[in-house]
């Protein structure tokens, strides 16, 4: 017999409770001072030793409420003893410190990220602001929340007219090509934003504080959460010809500016290079 499923609510729960308690140590951790522990992708993609502390810790708190489901964490992925994702009906997408260079140098633009699948959909969400406590929660087909009031996207149908957030990669030839992208959109938008946390970036353009936002190069644990808070308030969230957003192109827009702005970037290969 297939046992049932938790809701997306009784996961949501959880979610805020593990990323609650997860973004005081990190808020803690940064004003004891903060250091590079290790390195990724290249020199300049590290890990400190936050991030490393903060993800064992949501991955004990939901162990100890939910032991047999599946976990993937950016800095430790699976897990040790962990059920694998096939396995358990529920995998949870964690990312302790999205934004990890501006927790390193102090700036208040980094948060922890906690989604929860089922079967492979995500149902729930929260993305908690680790500098100001800003907190955005979503389930599906519940609609998206900041502080008890309900988001929606902006209303901008002009994409000449739209203020537009982007992020780059680490790879040296990956951010050239990025560049080269830009260079060639910023003249048929507002502006461009570069905060440096994916998952933030889709909060604030699920609440409408930005219009728009692309980027190639993401992983689940960077756009999981945001990516539900981004579709719940209204946005249409996706890739290029119409694939899911991932790895290649994520696109979050109101769904009049998301056609022109697809099509933009799609004619700037947006998706391709390195």
């Amino acid at each position: 017999m297939t046992s049932l499923a938790p809701t997306p609510q009784e996961l949501l729960k959880i979610a805020i409770d593990a990323a609650r308690d997860a973004a005081g140590t990190a808020y803690r951790m940064r004003a004891e001072g903060v250091f590079v522990a290790a390195t990724k992708s290249t020199v300049t993609d590290v890990v400190t030793a936050a991030d490393r502390a903060v993800e064992r810790q949501v991955v004990d708190a939901l162990r100890r409420v939910r032991p047999d489901d599946a976990v993937l964490g950016e800095e430790y992925g699976a897990g040790d003893g962990a059920p694998a994702a096939g396995a358990a009906r529920v995998r949870w997408i964690v990312d302790p410190i999205d934004g990890t260079v501006n927790y390193l140098y102090g700036l208040p633009y980094c948060a922890v990220s906690l989604a929860a699948e089922v079967d492979g959909e995500v149902v729930a969400g929260v993305v908690r602001n680790v500098a100001t406590g800003e907190e955005w929660t979503a389930t599906a087909g519940g609609g998206a929340y900041r502080g008890g009031r309900r988001l929606r996207c902006s209303g901008e149908t002009d994409l000449g007219q739209a203020l537009v957030a982007t992020g780059f990669g680490y790879d040296a030839g990956r951010r050239a090509h990025q560049a080269r992208v830009l260079a060639e959109l910023i003249p048929h938008v507002r502006d461009i934003r570069r905060q440096g946390a994916a998952a933030l970036d889709l909060c604030l353009v699920a609440e409408g504080r930005l219009d728009a936002y692309y980027e190639k190069g993401l992983a689940a644990w960077d756009q999981a959460a945001g990516a539900l808070v981004a579709t719940e308030a209204g946005l249409r969230v996706g890739g290029l010809g119409g694939r899911a957003a991932g790895p290649d192109l994520v696109i979050a827009a109101p769904p009049a500016l998301f056609g022109p702005l697809h099509d933009r970037l799609a004619a700037l290969d947006a998706s391709g290079g390195p």
